[in-house]
């Protein structure tokens, strides 16, 4: 991996940092900074020229400000004369806006993944996109990875028994069955109604979770909302214990707030695509590391190996 080089934005430092570790190098060299009036200024103080690029940068909370970054970087790295360059945005941010379901609004995850190939993004490494078809929205290849064996991984070593595994919508079925697959538990459907882009409001559960732990199952928690409301739901129905799985933890808002009143959740397991401000670290909420997934797939594409068995 004589010709691989990491670089990092300011969005999650820490795990560019984790991966380097996994990877056995060093994070490469860059200033990401800003102008008196706010302007981000980046300059790139290693040579690139011939090398196999990799950018870690999250579209996470501040998602303008990060996004910018990673757009400028790519600029950068190309105007270096890189050799390839990977945009590995572990959460993909702008991914609510994608397709048009209502007159005059903009499908907003195609903008975003234009700029990203237009700034000179070779290739995209992403992880639980909001919705799939957003990667035929980039032009370039993309690898979208998903974080169920981390979670996997940590339910089989909690030693966690009658499991049923839910999904908080119907669009979530097809994540939520991998896991039940792989858990050889029940699968069940909460039945909702979104009253505003921000809240929906829980109806019925379809599956069996009287007397079973559940588990819920999504890509992303942002307000907290919707997970406070599918909690008890299950709870009415019967569950036992009931946790909450979710790759990304965007917890806007009085999210935090929220998880840690409900007495009903006995826990929230996120990954550390976004990185949790320590203000908001609660017990109740639990980080697990995506930096392996995310060096192994960085990787085997430096190495040109297949990453397909990374995919589920």
């Amino acid at each position: 991996m004589d010709e691989l080089i990491i670089f990092s934005g300011n969005a999650n430092p820490k795990l560019a940092q984790g991966i380097c570790k996994y990877l056995k190098v060093s994070l490469g060299n860059a200033l990401v900074s800003k102008f008196s009036e706010g302007e981000i200024r980046i300059k790139i103080n290693d040579n690139v020229r011939g090398k196999d690029v990799f950018i870690v940068q999250p579209t996470c909370s501040p998602p303008n400000e990060n996004l910018m970054e990673l757009l400028i970087m790519l600029d950068a790295l190309r105007r270096a004369s890189a050799k390839r360059i990977t945009a590995v945005i572990p959460y993909f941010g702008y991914a609510r806006q994608d397709r048009k379901d209502q007159p005059r609004v903009p499908i907003t995850a195609k903008l975003v993944a234009n700029l990203i190939t237009s700034a000179g993004a070779d290739r995209v490494i992403t992880m639980d996109l909001h919705a799939g078809q957003i990667q035929g929205f980039f032009d370039i290849p993309l690898d979208h990875l998903f974080a169920v064996g981390v979670f996997i991984e940590y339910v089989l070593e909690s030693g966690l028994n009658n499991i049923a595994v839910v999904s908080p919508d119907v669009g979530g079925i097809k994540m939520a069955r991998a896991y039940a697959k792989r858990l050889n538990a029940g699968l069940a459907i909460i039945d909702k109604r979104r009253v505003s882009p921000e809240k929906a409001e829980a109806i019925h559960i379809l599956g069996e979770v009287e007397g079973k732990n559940a588990i819920i199952i999504d890509d992303l928690i942002a307000t907290g909302g919707s997970l406070v409301e599918a909690v008890e739901a299950l709870k009415k129905a019967g569950a036992v214990e009931i946790r909450a799985a979710i790759s990304h933890g965007v917890l806007s808002g009085m999210a935090v707030e929220l998880v840690g009143k409900c007495k009903a959740l006995k826990e929230l397991v996120i990954t550390d695509s976004i990185p949790l401000p320590r203000e908001k670290a609660i017990e109740k909420i639990k980080i697990l590391s995506i930096a392996e997934l995310l060096g192994e797939a960085i990787k085997r594409i430096n190495r040109e190996e297949s990453v397909s068995s990374l995919f589920y």
